[in-house]
């Protein structure tokens, strides 16, 4: 199955770096968004990427400008005629994923791969919504994306060994490290991740310790590289209660339980670095 022409869905952080990460490897590469101005803003990022990378001597002047060539805009997901995979990387929610596959279940080419970002919903319940279940699949990049290696590939229940195969080779074009993951909620990394940082949220809510004490223990005690509550913001605090939803209602266990401060922030606007202001303030 070959794969030369690849659909990003959604310029933002994760979908911008997804499309920088193929555009480099040499693929040519649609990026899509609804909004011109979210579109001209995540170019605007890559390209800025990009730059720092010649700057700091990590790839050429030439190879910058020929992955920039490999560029394709559009605020229509009609484009996705042409394509031979489509990545999905929107907001992380069932309904609007959901719309989004069956739209690009009657645009693409029925030889093209549906694969989604998602960090924690059901492959399979995203694939019933389309024609083609075995042609769809997860891969989740890690944040950022041109620097974290992994990606998590998880199969739906009926994708086939052949589109698993596709998608594991690519990632590896990619210059990245595929793990397979069966298809639970979560999956493995934020199964693991996100219950964390809910219990940081606790921690803080049950005033343990203040913000920055839990970060440093978990900094300088256990090698974190970044605090849990650091990267609930980075992450942004919308997208963890998300998950930790989806967690708990897929699991029906209250270890999954979110913490009320999480929901208390998230119903303030106090969504993370994005919004400004999180556990820590932004300017």
């Amino acid at each position: 199955m070959m794969i030369e022409k690849i659909m990003v869905i959604g310029a933002g952080q994760m979908g911008g770096g997804i499309a920088e990460v193929c555009a480099t490897a040499g693929f040519d590469v649609v990026l899509c968004d609804l909004s011109q101005e979210a579109l001209t803003n995540g170019f605007a990022k890559i390209t800025a990427n990009l730059t720092k990378n010649v700057a700091k001597e990590r790839m050429t002047e030439e190879a910058k400008e020929a992955a920039l060539a490999k560029f394709t805009l559009v605020t229509d997901v009609s484009s996705a005629a042409s394509v031979d995979l489509i990545i999905e990387a929107a907001t992380e929610n069932m309904a609007v994923k959901q719309s989004i596959f069956k739209s690009l279940d009657t645009l693409a080419p029925a030889h093209a791969i549906l694969a989604t970002n998602t960090s924690s919903l059901p492959i399979t319940e995203l694939a019933a919504v389309t024609q083609r279940p075995e042609q769809v699949i997860g891969m989740h990049f890690m944040n950022p994306v041109p620097v974290m290696k992994l990606v998590e590939i998880i199969r739906g229940l009926a994708t086939t060994d052949e589109v698993y195969q596709a998608i594991e080779n690519l990632t590896h074009v990619l210059k990245k490290t595929p793990v397979e993951v069966n298809d639970f909620p979560g999956f493995v990394a934020n199964r693991i991740l996100m219950p964390m940082i809910n219990e940081a949220i606790y921690t803080l809510y049950e005033g343990v310790a203040t913000v920055e004490a839990i970060d440093d223990v978990m900094k300088l005690g256990m090698n974190h590289p970044m605090g849990p509550l650091t990267l609930a913001d980075f992450i942004g605090l919308d997208t963890c209660l998300y998950i930790m939803e989806t967690l708990h209602e897929g699991f029906g266990d209250s270890k999954y339980r979110p913490c009320p401060l999480l929901r208390k922030y998230v119903a303030a606007g106090w969504l993370g670095k994005k919004s400004g202001r999180g556990f820590y303030v932004y300017e």
